[in-house]
């Protein structure tokens, strides 16, 4: 098969990895690709933004099946040109995309349909919005309506942070379009979990679980980013809470879209908050996570592309998935400065050190950039270090020697992955 990725981050790195072990693979591409990506498939300029583009390289191609990883490709519509064209693609149409393209009709969608969530109240007017915030209870969450990589959500604990809020998201318009409307909510109280589901539009399939690492700095301090590290699985989701996850959020969400005559196809990631009252809903995704991608694949064993065949031929029921049970952790290096301005261009060292010395150590390119040879910094995230081994702390100990070895300028990471759950709860693990 001639297969397609479509992006550019740490978590194309990780799908165009899994993929390449598939004996169905003849050819790999990925457009646009990134360093490390250029070393497992044949990266081709094209922005995940430019859907035609996309579309036309992929009829030149004969490409038989695409994979789209960035949710602003989705939301562009990408999977409803393609299938226009009969070609096979796994991902969300655009109008099932909206779980997470507006966090308003997300919201709305849960509510139709009993989804635990929290209570919020929708804005499109600057003077509304602060006037219920005189009278609300702190702390509160504010978020911009449309897809803002990540960044377009604050936890605001007293007025002034969320008069900020405001300003930044609907009269600076720091998000463009995307903060025309925004949603402000309850602040929910628990530990946060990330649960994916591969779907084919009436079965979904369950991925192992997994915890994020959202805000820059170790402690949970500092502005929010794209993820700082994950790993799974978590084991505060027990087999009692998942079962609740499952019937309560992830069937409701899947039957609802097909009942609604929104089918979705594709991965949903719902992001969780494990409150005293149960499970509760944070927000939708409509792709894959990054990082949570980085530490839940390297602990698939089965094809990858049979997987996505049978979600995109609507015969997920007939497919059985084999996990490894080791723990994965995944450490996000990056450039100083980042999820702020930060600097590109910096010769990268190390890796030489790290390659094929360890079967279970994977280093997966996000920013990063072959320049003359040299393979250079190219973006704020630049590396996932990810690890498996017999325990979460052995993993994580395992991930830090490996992210150890990388050098580059103004080089930055947490060190505090994984340590908070490990502080709360036993190791777990293979025997």
């Amino acid at each position: 098969m001639n297969i397609l990725v479509i992006g550019s981050g740490g978590r194309e790195h990780a799908l165009c990895w899994k993929i390449k072990q598939s004996p169905k693979v003849k050819r790999l591409y990925c457009a646009p690709g990134n360093g490390g990506i250029a070393q497992v498939a044949e990266c081709v300029d094209i922005s995940v933004e430019d859907v035609n583009l996309l579309l036309q390289f992929a009829l030149r191609k004969q490409i038989d099946l695409t994979i789209v990883g960035p949710e602003v490709t989705l939301v562009a519509g990408v999977v409803d040109a393609f299938m226009s064209k009969g070609l096979k693609i796994f991902g969300p149409s655009q109008a099932a995309a909206a779980l997470e393209g507006s966090k308003v009709f997300s919201k709305e969608f849960m509510h139709r349909r009993n989804i635990p969530t929290a209570v919020y109240k929708i804005f499109d007017d600057v003077p509304q919005a602060l006037a219920f915030l005189e009278k609300a209870q702190f702390p509160l969450v504010i978020k911009a309506d449309g897809i803002a990589a990540g960044k377009g959500v604050y936890v605001c604990g007293e007025l002034k942070q969320a008069k900020v809020a405001i300003d930044e998201i609907m009269v600076e318009k720091k998000f463009g379009t995307a903060g025309e409307r925004i949603v402000i909510e309850e602040c929910l109280q628990g530990p946060e979990v990330s649960v994916l589901a591969i779907c084919d539009g009436k079965h979904f399939l369950v991925l192992p679980t997994a915890q994020d690492h959202k805000r820059i700095f170790d402690d949970d301090l500092g502005p929010n980013t794209g993820g700082m590290g994950a790993f799974s699985p978590s084991p505060l989701v027990t087999v009692e809470i998942l079962d609740q996850i499952i019937t309560r959020i992830i069937e409701p969400t899947i039957r609802g879209m097909y009942q609604e005559r929104i089918p979705f196809k594709g991965v949903l990631f719902a992001g969780l908050m494990l409150t005293t009252d149960g499970p509760k809903a944070l927000e939708f995704n409509v792709r894959f996570g990054d990082p949570e991608t980085q530490c839940i694949l390297p602990r698939l064993q089965s094809d990858i592309v049979e997987i996505f065949l049978a979600a995109c031929d609507e015969r997920l029921h007939e497919i059985k998935v084999q996990w490894d049970e080791s723990p994965c952790v995944c450490v996000v290096i990056a450039s100083g400065g980042y999820p702020g301005k930060y600097q590109i261009g910096f010769a990268i060292k190390g890796l030489d050190d790290i390659k094929d010395k360890d079967q279970e150590t994977f280093v997966f390119h996000a920013g990063t950039k072959n320049d003359g040879g040299t393979l250079v910094t190219n973006g704020g995230r630049v590396f996932a270090v990810s690890a498996l081994d017999g325990s979460l702390e052995a993993a994580r100990t395992k991930a830090y020697n490996a992210v150890s070895q990388i050098e580059f300028d103004h080089m930055f990471f947490r060190r505090d992955i994984a340590t908070k759950i490990l502080k709360e709860k036993p190791v777990y693990g293979r025997n």
